[in-house]
């Protein structure tokens, strides 16, 4: 094809070329820039600049504050916009109760306030201020009432105004938002020290490996025995996302897309394995799950293959149960509905078909309370990738 198409992971290199994908396992001791170049700087200097496409997963994804008026519309629409956008959201905050709230202490990458419909005034006041001056963020975006634009441009520096994300329908408009955060996340990946190097090697844009796993969506059908609907897996080493058909979504958001993702910042096995084990050891099932595994909790304290193994398997457990009905803090799937399951990323190379398929099995069966489970699809050859990346640049 003339072309080669690379995703940095945190964990793997995958290089796709006409005779197929080689994947190279990282050296955490080297900086992203200078291991790829050792590995595949002699390969790609057969290419021309613009015959190389380059996606990467490697920042690990956004953070986000959203504080809002209500549950109902202003939090729940802000929430659904970003997950779409690739953001992680690490708190929502229900204006009226905002002292009740304790400030995040880590570093917040967007701030984002939403409520009211345009034209309502005196909707925020310095109890707004005051929570945020306990915050430390580096981007802050106001997308509610007209009415508030002042008092929001008079007393937060360098706050951006985008238009209203609910209109007078109570109906979101979010694509002003969704574009804001998107291109956020892009400017988060090429300003990496090690990311921006790579275009070194390309002069095409640098994608991020969500956006491009989820573009591949729409075009599973002619690479995989998959039956709608269906949702994506992408367990890695800084992230787990989840990518689903908005078939399974049952709420009052009208989208124009017809797949939508989520990622998962904290459920990565390798760069954030801590946390991992912290959402592991808070979840009501899973030292359950871990019998039915057949180890003890103190794999979880491990650092080994067999270690790794179960927390592969923990991150399975965990996407399903936050998307499910048992959990209310993201969207809500109907993971009863589903036919197909496809699973890629660093899972491929670790957990076998039979490991894959009794996670699921008990998740259907505790949560679900269904004995038979989705058909399960394994992208062993990492293929995926590829389909969206040829889609997004043109590649033939």
């Amino acid at each position: 094809m003339s072309k080669i198409l690379i995703d940095i992971g945190s964990t793997y290199f995958k290089v796709s070329q006409d005779e197929g994908i080689a994947q190279y396992f990282r050296n955490f001791e080297r900086n992203i820039y200078d291991d790829f170049q050792s590995r595949c700087g002699d390969l790609l200097s057969r290419y021309a600049k613009e015959d190389v496409h380059i996606c990467s997963s490697a920042n690990g994804g956004l953070s986000t504050l959203i504080i809002g008026l209500t549950h109902s519309f202003s939090l729940k629409y802000a929430t659904n916009i970003a997950y779409n956008a690739g953001i992680n959201i690490i708190d929502t905050v229900l204006y009226s109760h905002i002292h009740e709230y304790t400030p995040p202490q880590e570093q917040i990458d967007v701030v984002i306030i939403v409520g009211g419909i345009d034209g309502v005034k005196n909707i925020f006041d310095d109890t707004l201020l005051d929570y945020l001056k306990q915050i430390n963020f580096h981007n802050i975006v106001y997308v509610g009432s007209d009415k508030s634009h002042s008092f929001m441009q008079e007393n937060l520096e360098n706050i951006l105004i985008l238009d209203n994300i609910i209109n007078p329908k109570l109906q979101v408009r979010g694509e002003e938002l969704k574009n804001f955060l998107t291109n956020l996340y892009q400017q988060d990946i090429t300003g990496k020290e090690d990311i921006k190097h790579l275009y070194e090697f390309t002069s095409n844009q640098i994608y991020s490996t969500p956006y491009i796993v989820n573009r591949s969506m729409g075009m599973m059908h002619k690479t995989f025995e998959v039956a709608d609907p269906f949702i994506l897996i992408d367990i890695g080493g800084a992230t787990t996302d989840i990518h689903y058909s908005r078939d399974l979504v049952v709420d009052n958001i009208v989208s124009e897309s017809e797949y939508d993702r989520l990622v998962f910042k904290k459920l990565g096995v390798f760069k954030s394995r801590d946390s991992l084990v912290f959402s592991a050891k808070n979840n009501e099932f899973v030292y359950e799950l871990l019998e039915f595994l057949n180890v003890t909790e103190n794999i979880l304290e491990e650092h080994s293959d067999n270690a790794t193994k179960i927390l592969m398997q923990l991150s399975i457990f965990l996407v399903l149960y936050k998307t499910s009905l048992h959990h209310n803090l993201y969207i809500n799937l109907q993971l009863e509905k589903l036919n197909s399951i496809i699973f890629t990323g660093g899972i491929t190379k670790v957990l076998q078909f039979e490991e894959v398929e009794m996670i699921v099995k008990f998740f259907c069966k505790k949560l679900l309370h269904f004995h038979q489970i989705p058909s399960l699809i394994i992208d062993d050859e990492y293929k995926i990738w590829t389909l969206g990346i040829k889609g997004s640049s043109h590649v033939s």
